[in-house]
């Protein structure tokens, strides 16, 4: 069965229209159109805010493990240079020991 087709080949339960301008609409049924419209705007709204929680989770989340992942790698290079500062000392402290074995 074919659809009525309204002016402009539109259908008519398809066609957009202005409630200000739109005749024969009573005050409810124009509330009721404002409210749907209301909300389909709120809805969209919270679809926009969610994604951008997301990215925000995710940035927040990439600069908390660059922070810890920076840490853990000074951590580590302190050691080392601290472990190589010991084994310079000890490397002195044989060289002082040898030129003293040498002088006498």
């Amino acid at each position: 069965m074919a659809a009525a087709r309204g002016p402009g080949g539109e259908a008519p339960f398809a066609r957009r229209i202005d409630p200000g301008r739109e005749p024969g609409l009573s005050p409810e049924q124009r509330l009721l159109m404002a409210r749907v419209e209301r909300a389909q705007r709120h809805r969209a709204l919270q679809r926009r805010l969610r994604g951008r929680n997301a990215l925000l989770a995710l940035g927040i989340g990439a600069a908390v493990v660059g922070i810890y992942g920076y840490t853990f790698y000074s951590v580590s290079q302190e050691r080392f240079l601290d472990e190589l500062e010991q084994e310079a000392e000890a490397a002195r402290e044989r060289a002082r020991e040898r030129a003293a074995g040498a002088a006498s």
